[in-house]
């Protein structure tokens, strides 16, 4: 197969960051890139992450709530030897 050259720009720290994966896999950049390459022609797709971040009432609540586990208000969860002992458990509620 002829390989051809491909210059793309990245971000410095990204590159970095790229970089020390690919040592640590013990692989050189290029295989990584080829195999993101290979993965967008063969799945014609291309997945976005963002981070999750909570609304402001979700984070708000979130606070709250570790807060309270941290004081040790947050209330006892019952534990189970059974899916059957949850089940009776839950329908007894």
């Amino acid at each position: 197969m002829a390989m051809k050259v491909l210059n793309i720009k990245m971000d410095a720290k990204l590159k970095a960051e790229v970089q020390k994966v690919a040592k640590e896999m013990g692989l050189p950049v290029s295989v990584l890139m080829n195999n993101a390459a290979k993965r967008i022609v063969e799945e014609r797709s291309v997945v976005f992450r963002a981070p999750l971040v909570p609304n402001a009432k979700t984070a708000k609540d979130l606070r709250k709530a570790m807060a309270d586990i941290k004081a040790g208000k947050h209330k006892k969860w019952p534990a189970f030897d059974s899916m059957e002992e949850m089940i009776d458990y839950l329908h007894k509620r």
